[in-house]
């Protein structure tokens, strides 16, 4: 069960690792473009052209693209990130070259339809339009715009209103022939695949791509602040976010450890005392995310608008105390157990395991093993934690908060002064 890597000639990177108890495949093409790599008059487009890739070709229509995939029972699928996208199947074993084979046209020939686009444009408003009905899409996209103020990290990946029916055909195809170059791609399978066979069809179907001059990405700049929306919801959202380490500095593991115990599960920290103890809200969680240059932990809460700002100064007490007392061996140990079996629990499906892979390979050009990655778990320390804590007591928060209405903008201000108080009374 080891991973395959062929490089063609053109830059393309074909990897796959076969599962012999499986009988399917998940296969896919990961490419290192993504919404931050958007001008600003092109904001929203790399999502708007997910969309269209599945809206006919130039000898299929939308319809016959779900129909191909769907007479041998698979599925197509697609995602739209930050620094990344990616086109996805999972298929029976044997048929991984029909997925791959309508993946190659979606990706080649697009029509770009205008009518077909006009379309797309009022399917993606609709969810545009479902993002700002929900509290907690709303409250994330401020903490986002508030952390990287004036870029494309900070840009919502689905884009506005504006910028979404500003984009035309031309725009798609210019921004498909600039980015998506060979060298920017990684074709990852996973599961009842054999790895000549898959090199073989993807470089029968992608060969013909040349090489590109690969553009230069802007780095990401945190700032902080906070950002409020002034609508009412029957709960508020709050999100407190801190810089944290990138996807390749040696802190990240630490970040991850921490955001665990701190509040990564029903054991801790944060779950513990602000809903088990105290009852100030149902769920209350922290999560890590991380780009080449930038990362971020943040804590999410729901709660009453009533209880903003107690349940923000227990979070704030709460990292204070780590700050000040390290962690406890115990939680450290849950924390560290929590994270490697959900990295090996994951690494059981097919399709986990060809999206890490492709991921590996467009962040770190390698693939890191599983027990490499469980081995950086089991090497934080406590002081690694504890002094993590400091850097986000010293830092400036990204604070938002949606649902409270016209109090939002006081109750957001009070919790960015408790997060301050606690930095100041770090030793």
């Amino acid at each position: 069960m080891t991973q395959h890597i062929t490089t063609l000639s053109n830059g393309i990177r074909v990897v796959s690792h076969r599962m012999p108890h499986v009988e399917t495949v998940s296969l896919g093409m990961w490419v290192s473009v993504g919404a931050r790599h958007e001008a600003e008059h092109e904001h929203g487009l790399s999502h708007l052209l997910e969309h269209m890739a599945f809206k006919g070709t130039k000898s299929r229509s939308a319809r016959r693209i779900a129909e191909e995939i769907e007479e041998v029972g698979g599925d197509l699928n697609a995602s739209t990130g930050l620094d990344s996208t990616a086109y996805y199947a999972r298929i029976l074993k044997g048929d991984d070259k029909v997925a791959l084979t309508l993946l190659a046209d979606i990706l080649l020939n697009s029509a770009f339809d205008e009518d077909e686009l006009e379309k797309e444009r009022e399917v993606i408003l609709q969810e545009l339009a479902g993002a700002n009905d929900s509290p907690e899409d709303l409250a994330y996209e401020l903490m986002q715009e508030t952390a990287y103020p004036g870029q494309s990290v900070g840009r919502p990946i689905l884009g506005t209103e504006k910028s979404v029916r500003s984009i035309s055909a031309a725009d798609l195809k210019n921004f498909l022939a600039r980015t998506y170059t060979p060298q920017a791609m990684v074709f990852s399978a996973a599961g009842a695949i054999d790895h000549e066979t898959w090199v073989r069809h993807v470089e029968a179907l992608f060969g013909g791509l040349t090489r590109q001059p690969e553009g230069e990405e802007a780095a990401a700049r945190y700032a902080g602040g906070v950002a409020t929306s002034a609508k009412s919801f029957e709960q508020s959202h709050l999100l407190i976010g801190f810089p944290s380490p990138s996807l390749l500095d040696d802190g990240y593991m630490t970040a991850q450890v921490f955001s665990g115990l701190f509040g990564g599960g029903m054991s801790s920290r944060l779950f513990q005392e602000v809903r088990e103890t105290r009852g100030l809200c149902y769920a209350i969680y922290s999560s890590v995310w991380g780009l080449k240059d930038t990362g971020m932990l943040a804590v999410h809460a729901a709660t009453g608008s009533r209880m903003v700002e107690e349940l923000a100064g227990v979070v704030a007490a709460e990292l204070r105390a780590l700050g000040e007392q390290g962690p406890e061996a115990s939680e450290l140990h849950r924390s560290k157990a929590q994270l490697k079996a959900g990295l090996l629990m994951a690494l059981e499906s097919s399709s986990v395991r060809a999206e890490q892979m492709a991921r590996h390979l467009l962040s770190h050009n390698r693939i890191i093993p599983p027990a490499e990655l469980t081995r950086r778990v089991d090497a934080v320390t406590a002081k690694e934690a504890q002094d993590f804590a400091r850097t986000l007591l010293a830092a400036e928060p990204s604070i938002a908060l949606v649902g409270s209405g016209k109090k939002s903008k006081a109750q957001a201000d009070s919790v960015a002064a408790a997060f301050t108080a606690a930095g100041s009374c770090r030793p």
